[in-house]
């Protein structure tokens, strides 16, 4: 077996055409236009190739956590509005404006300082229930300082929320759009740009979807309830060694797991520094085991993962060094695998290693 070097180990295979139709899907349901999140390197499969990926949509522009993110885009050809969504450090005004970055603006001071430094366009954040950033919906006081600012403000170009529960308790989302919308009719005058909708809020429809809506795990294939996503990301690894084990016989660091009968062990080339997570937050019992697909089976991960490789007890069959393994993106989803390891869909994404090659395809 001849094997190429970004094969040879641990990889991902990223579907863009299937992140295309993700996108898709969601401006259909909503009839709003994309202000897709490519934060933590577009969720851990590149931040630039995602972005080019999207370019054919016409989104508005992208979401960044940070100026360097941004700046990283900019520095790639990127050329649509990028608004940077976490909140703006006075310090942090010339690097934005060095950049051509838009920033969230979440409290008078930052906005004040904004204001006498540049007309440039400027996003202003409103809290109304999450408690991470943005002016509070009940602070009367902070509320009317920014509503004078805003008020001769040549760049006050959107205002936004971020709802924290729209995929577990609609409710709340609705708590939330009613608290934003008071928030709206109290400011001078409406921006041109009102966003609110993350994945989940755009899965329902037309409820939340202002202007922009602001998509992020669902276009990277994690569920954000209702409609299902197109999977995107396939994380593979080859076998490197195949044992036989006898009942009584350990595997890993610790011993913590035992064969049970006389079995073979398969190891794969990926451990917790490409993105498997070593350990779950929850007892064993509390949640389903941890699979991965490998010949057409579903073997169990035992032992703990290793830092570079991880042990699979695949019963009986005969698995050879070099065959592969898929531990999500297959038979096994990002989120099955995510609740199996005690996390969730976006960790496990923007957990791959630095080591762990993308390989991307276009077409679904």
């Amino acid at each position: 077996m001849t094997l190429i070097s970004e094969t040879a180990r641990a990889w991902v295979d990223v579907d863009l055409g299937a992140l295309a139709a993700n996108a898709r899907t969601l401006v259909a349901l909503t009839g709003s236009r994309l202000l897709p999140m490519v934060k933590a390197n577009g969720y851990g499969l590149g931040a630039v190739a995602v972005a080019r990926a999207l370019e054919p949509l016409e989104p508005w522009g992208y979401g960044v956590a940070s100026v360097e993110e941004g700046s990283a885009l900019r520095q790639a050809g990127i050329t649509r509005a990028i608004l940077v969504l976490s909140p703006l450090l006075v310090d942090s005004i010339e690097s934005h404006l060095a950049a051509d970055l838009r920033p969230a603006i979440g409290d008078p001071i930052a906005l004040d300082a904004w204001c006498r430094r540049s007309d440039r366009p400027f996003h202003l954040e409103i809290d109304t229930g999450m408690a991470r950033a943005g002016i509070r919906w009940s602070d009367a006081g902070a509320l009317a300082r920014a509503a004078a600012l805003v008020a001769t403000a040549p760049g006050w170009e959107g205002v936004f929320t971020h709802f924290h529960s729209a995929d577990t308790d609609p409710a709340s989302a609705a708590t939330q759009w009613e608290r934003f919308r008071d928030v709206i009719a109290a400011l001078p005058r409406r921006p041109p740009l009102v966003h609110a909708a993350n994945s989940a809020g755009a899965l329902c429809g037309r409820a939340y979807a202002g202007d922009l809506i602001r998509p992020g795990i669902f276009l990277y294939g994690g569920e954000a309830g209702g409609t299902p996503p197109a999977p995107v990301a396939a994380l593979r690894a080859r076998v490197l060694a195949v044992r036989r084990l006898e009942p009584g016989d350990p595997v890993s660091y610790g011993a913590t797991w035992r064969a049970q009968r006389a079995t073979r062990i398969a190891t794969i080339a990926i451990g917790y520094a490409d993105g498997l997570p070593r350990a779950t937050a929850e007892p064993a019992a509390a949640r389903p085991p941890r699979l991965v697909e490998l010949n057409g089976e579903l073997s169990p991960v035992v032992g703990r993962v290793t830092m570079d490789m991880t042990m699979l007890d695949v019963g009986d069959a005969t698995p050879a060094p070099g065959d592969v393994a898929t531990v999500y993106g297959g038979r096994v989803s990002l989120d099955q695998q995510a609740t199996a390891s005690g996390t969730i869909a976006y960790e496990l994404l923007t957990a791959l290693g630095a080591r762990v090659p993308r390989r991307y395809r276009s077409h679904s």
